[in-house]
């Protein structure tokens, strides 16, 4: 349990505001508010906690968080005054960091079953793999990305791993594709454009995949959760969650963190419990600040990097 125990999540800025999400009117707004008045407001409360031990990070931003199986917290952050990679015990401790020097826009981390730490890079489209010691193991150079890298956001924003040990990349920011790779690196398939239709996207922003293959992709601009099975083949889509950001499969449930679409990014947000098979909303928390990267544990609670937020934690905890 992570109850009692102090936790420090630097608040994560939004990365980049999409010139066309200026606030219009919509039907999605209202089925939106529809589904939020009958579904569960789930018993999660958020608890803000300080630090046991922490740099000083200035106004820095944590982009994503993710945990491993012994509890520990790795957050992606982006000031210049610390590693990128920080990891945490769920006292509040570090541990350890690492990462200098290797990134220009870090966007997302996750550990894969076998314990090892992988990140993004928004601006390089480097996907870098750690050991969890943090020894760098791997490289992709994802490419694609044009130049100049507008605002620093033009390149890989999430990955998952499949059963089979394959890696699934996102690459939203100025593509449009999902790309698969073998565990060493060498790309196997992609796919993806520009568009609104089954298998097209605008910012496919975070990626999970199932224990059967399924693949899980926000696509954030576009305000839906596609679907599509090992070899990207378009299984159907969940359109009425608004525009998400983060995702995390759990063996109950995919946990979100979305907004509606119809407000500026970084504006009240929520984290929202989804059936894996059906997408029925099971229950939400409604968070302030906005939302980004987000993680689940077993026990039932909830870490989101969240922008708006300087120097507090976002920090959700089952009500006993």
């Amino acid at each position: 349990m992570l109850t009692k125990y102090a936790l420090y999540l630097l608040a994560a800025a939004l990365l980049m505001q999409n010139p066309n999400a200026n606030t219009v009117q919509e039907p999605q707004a209202s089925e939106f508010r529809a589904l939020l008045e009958k579904a569960p407001k789930l018993q999660l409360q958020r608890t803000e906690l300080k630090a046991a031990s922490l740099p000083d990070w200035g106004t820095t931003m944590v982009s994503w968080v993710t945990s491993d199986r012994g509890g520990l917290i790795y957050l992606l952050q982006r000031s210049d005054k610390a590693d990128p990679v920080i990891v945490m015990k769920p006292d509040g401790s570090i541990v350890r960091s690492f990462g200098k020097g290797l990134y220009t826009m870090p966007h997302a981390v996750r550990v894969d079953p076998q314990g090892n730490v992988w990140t993004t890079d928004a601006a390089s489209s480097m996907v870098t793999k750690f050991s969890p010691d943090g020894k760098k193991m791997l490289e992709i150079s994802v490419g694609g990305q044009p130049s100049p890298c507008r605002n620093n956001f033009c390149g890989t924003t999430d990955i998952a791993f499949a059963p089979n040990g394959h890696l699934f990349i996102a690459d939203g920011y100025a593509n449009a594709r999902i790309l698969e790779y073998m565990p060493d690196g060498k790309k196997v398939r992609e796919w993806g454009t520009a568009g609104k239709g089954p298998g097209q996207f605008n910012l496919p922003h975070s990626i999970q995949v199932d224990e059967k293959g399924t693949i899980y992709v926000a696509d954030r601009e576009n305000a839906r959760i596609q679907r599509f099975d090992p070899a990207g083949k378009f299984l159907g889509e969940w359109p009425k969650y608004g525009k998400t950001y983060g995702m995390k499969l759990k063996p109950d449930a995919l946990w979100i963190s979305t907004q509606m679409r119809i407000e500026p990014n970084g504006n009240t947000g929520w984290l929202m419990k989804l059936d894996r098979q059906t997408g029925q909303l099971l229950g939400y928390i409604a968070v302030t600040g906005g939302v980004h990267g987000m993680e689940a544990f077993d026990n039932g609670e909830l870490i989101l990097a969240s922008p708006g937020a300087t120097q507090v934690p976002q920090f959700f905890r089952v009500q006993k």
